[in-house]
């Protein structure tokens, strides 16, 4: 896989991001570290993996400029891992949403309850923030204000963060791909309402946790709900004619995926699943899980 790791490259003024050096289908060329100039110093946002490659590589393009401020978008190693050595080596304090469980719905709460376990995206557990964001929160490094967009659906606690009209997406929005939902910590529910939030605001920009920029967010954004729909017609069917686990239903919709994104679409369809039985458009016996087998209603 070709990437452009530990490459500078400048998206919009006063931006510049860093792609962290691990490629995989989950992260395609790798993650996007941002760097934000501002008067109060240089904002740095989602530092990525606990690479030491990738640390070194930020320390050289900060070039002993002070840092303002971490910020992460979300709980997953490969976006807030590197946090805490950052942190050690510039003093700035780490800004998120919480850890790896805050923001659950309250059905993804019950389904962690019942032992539901994630399915290996990476989860960083161990994650604390030294201070807690909010929805609606305005941080304001000199002259440049960022505002906090609570977007959970990719995760509980997953923020966006906007620049006027440019919005740093994480793993909500991407271009290269749709999100994977992976419950508990994913919840399709939230992440269609963020979606359909993201959709009444006027963007000029997103600039995602991975890949390149998305230049027509608008556009974009029908494009994922519209898929996200597609799909969720598709599982609901498939349950119609049948075919009641959601790795079933996974080997019948997502036929042609590869090998290794198996897992992830099974826990897409099982995201579309729980959400469907929160709504009564099917039925199961039970919690939801990967062994319940669902019936129409």
């Amino acid at each position: 896989m070709s990437t452009d790791a530990d490459t500078l490259h400048q998206p919009a003024p006063g931006i510049r991001r860093l792609r962290a050096p691990n490629p995989s289908p989950m992260t395609g060329s790798g993650t996007n570290t941002y760097l934000i100039d501002t008067e109060a110093g240089v904002v740095v946002l989602d530092p990525g993996p606990d690479l030491a490659a990738h640390s070194e590589a930020i320390l050289a393009c900060l070039a002993g400029a002070p840092v303002a401020a971490i910020l992460v978008s979300h709980a997953h190693l490969d976006h807030s891992a590197l946090a805490g050595r950052l942190s050690a080596r510039t003093g700035a304090a780490v800004m998120a949403f919480g850890g790896a469980g805050d923001g659950r719905s309250q059905i993804m709460r019950g389904l962690a309850a019942s032992g539901l376990m994630a399915g290996g995206e990476g989860v960083d557990a161990a994650f604390v923030p030294d201070r807690c964001l909010s929805e609606g929160e305005v941080l304001r490094f000199g002259d440049v204000q960022i505002d906090v967009l609570h977007c959970p659906g990719h995760m509980g606690g997953h923020l966006c963060f906007a620049i006027g009209e440019v919005l740093f997406s994480g793993d909500h929005v991407m271009g290269w791909a749709s999100s994977l939902i992976s419950p508990p910590d994913g919840d399709m529910a939230d992440y269609m309402a963020s979606l359909r939030r993201l959709a009444r605001g006027q963007w000029q920009q997103f600039l995602p946790g991975h890949g390149a920029a998305v230049e027509q967010p608008a556009a974009r954004l029908a494009d994922l709900i519209r898929h996200r729909l597609m799909r969720e017609a598709a599982v609901l069917a498939a349950v119609g004619a049948g075919h009641g686990t959601a790795r079933d239903i996974a080997a019948l919709v997502y036929q042609g995926t590869p090998p290794a994104l198996h897992a992830a679409a099974a826990r897409n369809v099982l995201a579309h699943l729980v959400d469907l039985h929160s709504r009564n458009k099917i039925s199961t016996s039970g919690t939801p899980g990967f062994e319940s087998r669902f019936t129409p209603t």
